[in-house]
């Protein structure tokens, strides 16, 4: 490939040098094509286009989400990584609006000067994670990309989206994460960190949703993570409780915990519940995030049940462990 007329005339012995059909202008200098020629392809109308300083993408139409991530990464080095809001994206997690929909944060070695350019903000840094690989695309570690991303906005709703999703969807723990802020720098944490200290102590950041949701209910709980007994011994521990009724609402992960032995653990706890005469509402995580009016109307109608019936002779003990 060291003259014009061989990657001109077979185009796809061009393509299988690149990646992704993106390739370094330096490499394409190396395959025997002058700066110039490289240049003028670029220019508007051409077939090629510029997406990055030293970066070219070997057509001329709207560049991909991959193609531009795969730039991004030609431009930082060997040793770069997405982080960030597009690493969250890439690993699956449904990502708020509010944050940047075409940038890429990317990281690099503290000793490799990379600058930020166009749509790539890079990052240097001493703690440069071990890379996590999702289809071809090397990522930092959710944790590390999750709280890369939190702390570039200053807005508590979509931050505190994407911690949950990172937390439910993701399997990051909220101590984990408030960890990770504390190794690096402590701008733009705040609001993170207050959210995760508020959530360290609860049972699962599902459950900060339904506090929040039962706000809207006319007879919110009287009760979170109480323990509840009958005549016959522990009954359970429920999210929350209404004990005027005798009301018990499950927030139940089916994504998590719904194996086999979770699975015969429900089974068990709602059989004690019936047992007690306890009425129990059952909930997932994601209907609280995706049909929280639907949820309301559940617990109204049982709570208009419950209360139309005697109550079982049920009581309340210290929290369980």
């Amino acid at each position: 490939m060291s003259t014009r007329r061989n990657w001109d005339e077979h185009p796809e012995l061009l393509k299988r040098q690149a990646r992704d059909g993106v390739i370094r202008a330096q490499h394409l200098e190396s395959l025997g094509m002058h700066n110039r020629t490289i240049y003028r392809r670029c220019l508007p109308g051409g077939p090629w286009q510029r997406l990055l300083p030293g970066i070219v993408l070997l057509h001329n139409g709207d560049s991909t989400r991959r193609e531009r991530v795969v730039a991004a990464l030609l431009y930082g080095g060997s040793r770069a990584m997405i982080t960030g809001a597009e690493a969250c994206r890439w690993y699956g997690l449904r990502v708020p609006e509010q944050f940047p929909a075409s940038g890429v944060h990317l990281l690099v070695p503290h000793d490799q000067r990379v600058l930020s350019s166009e749509y790539v903000v890079a990052e240097r840094t001493r703690r440069l994670p071990g890379a996590w690989t999702r289809q071809g695309i090397p990522l930092a570690p959710l944790v590390r990309a999750t709280t890369d991303a939190v702390r570039r906005i200053r807005a508590e709703e979509p931050i505190g989206h994407l911690l949950i999703e990172a937390v439910q969807h993701g399997h990051c723990s909220p101590t984990g994460l408030a960890s990770e802020l504390d190794e690096g720098t402590k701008r733009g944490t705040a609001i993170p960190r207050r959210l995760l200290k508020e959530w360290v102590d609860l049972r699962s950041v599902a459950e900060l949703r339904a506090r929040k949701l039962t706000d809207r209910l006319p007879n919110p709980p009287s009760h979170w993570n109480a323990g509840i007994q009958s005549a016959g011994g522990y009954v359970g521990c429920p999210d929350a409780w209404w004990d005027e009724i005798a009301l018990a609402w499950e927030i139940d992960s089916f994504e998590f915990h719904f194996t086999p032995e979770g699975y015969a653990r429900t089974l068990r706890r709602n059989n004690r519940y019936a047992a007690a005469g306890i009425k129990v509402v059952q909930t997932l995580p994601s209907s609280l995030r995706d049909d929280p009016d639907g949820v309301l109307q559940e617990l109204a109608d049982a709570y208009t049940a419950a209360a139309a019936r005697p109550r079982p002779s049920v009581f309340l003990v210290e929290r369980a462990a």
